[in-house]
C-alpha cells in the first residue's frame, strides 16, 4: 500500500497569527483536523470564540496580542512550550491592507501596514529561531505574503505591495541565513481571496468574491499544510497562487 507524502502532522505544534478568521482560521482548522497543536492568536479573543468551542486544551491555546509588539511573538512561542513542550512551526498569517492611491491613505494607516505587515513578520520568525535553536531539530517559518509584493498585482496599493514585498525579500533571506540549521522559511503568496479583509477594502472591485473563481480561505491552509508536509530535505521557498478569475 502507498504510504501518503511527505510528513505526518500529528502532534506537530504550529503557532498562526491572524488566526480569529480568513486565512489564519482556515489555517489553524486544518492543521488540528490533520492532527496537530495550535497555538492560535490574534487581537481580539471573541475572534477565536469558534476555535476554542470545537477544541480543548489538549490541542488548542490561544494568545492574545497587537502582533506589531515583539512582546506578542514571544508570547505566542512560549504558550506553545508551556502547552506542548515545543513549537514546530509558525505561519505568520496577520496582516492590514488599505487600496487607494499614495495619498489617500493617513499616517497612521501607512504606520500600522508597516508595523502589522512587516515588524509583526520579522518579531515572529525572531522569536521562532530562538526556540528552533534551543530544539536543535530545524522548523519551518511560514510567510502569507501576497502577488501584490511581486508587482503584479492590482493597482492602488502602493504601500500595501511595499510591505508584501518586504515580506517576500525577509523569506528568501532569512531562507539562505537558516537552511544549514534545518530552518525553512516559505512565503506564499496569493492573489485575491475571498476574505472579508479583501472584500472590504476594495480589492475586488465591483466584483461578488462569492462569486466566480476566486481563491477561499481552504485554498490557502491547504498549501500551508501541503509546505509542513514536506520532506525535511526538500523546501519551497516562493509559491505564487492564482485564481483562474484573474488575469496577471
Amino acid at each position: 500500500m502507498t504510504q501518503p507524502y511527505g510528513r505526518s502532522l500529528q502532534d506537530t505544534v504550529v503557532v498562526v497569527t491572524g488566526a480569529g478568521g480568513g486565512i489564519g482560521g482556515a489555517t489553524a482548522q486544518l492543521v488540528l483536523e490533520s492532527g496537530g497543536r495550535v497555538v492560535a492568536g490574534d487581537l481580539r479573543a471573541d475572534s477565536l470564540a469558534s476555535l476554542r468551542e470545537q477544541w480543548d486544551e489538549t490541542r488548542l491555546v490561544v494568545s492574545i496580542g497587537d502582533v506589531r509588539e515583539e512582546a506578542t511573538a514571544d508570547a505566542l512561542v512560549t504558550a506553545g512550550v508551556e502547552a506542548f513542550g515545543r513549537v514546530d512551526s509558525v505561519v505568520a498569517n496577520a496582516a492590514v491592507g488599505f487600496y487607494g492611491g499614495l495619498l489617500d491613505y493617513s499616517a497612521d494607516e501607512v504606520a500600522l501596514m508597516v508595523d502589522v505587515n512587516v515588524k509583526g513578520t520579522i518579531w515572529l520568525a525572531r522569536a521562532a529561531v530562538r526556540q528552533f535553536r534551543a530544539q536543535g531539530d530545524g522548523g519551518d517559518i511560514v510567510i502569507i505574503g501576497s502577488v501584490a509584493g511581486l508587482l503584479i498585482g492590482g493597482g492602488k496599493e502602493a504601500v500595501y505591495a511595499a510591505t508584501k514585498g518586504a515580506q517576500i525579500n525577509l523569506g528568501y533571506a532569512l531562507d539562505r541565513e537558516l537552511r544549514a540549521e534545518s530552518i525553512r522559511t516559505t512565503t506564499i503568496a496569493p492573489a485575491g481571496v475571498n476574505t472579508p479583509f479583501a472584500a472590504a477594502d476594495g480589492r475586488f472591485g465591483d466584483r461578488d468574491p462569492s462569486q466566480g473563481h476566486f481563491m477561499e480561505p481552504d485554498d490557502i491552509a491547504q498549501a500551508v499544510t501541503f509546505t509542513l508536509r514536506q520532506p525535511r530535505r526538500m523546501r519551497t521557498e516562493l509559491w505564487t497562487m492564482w485564481s483562474l478569475a484573474e488575469n496577471h
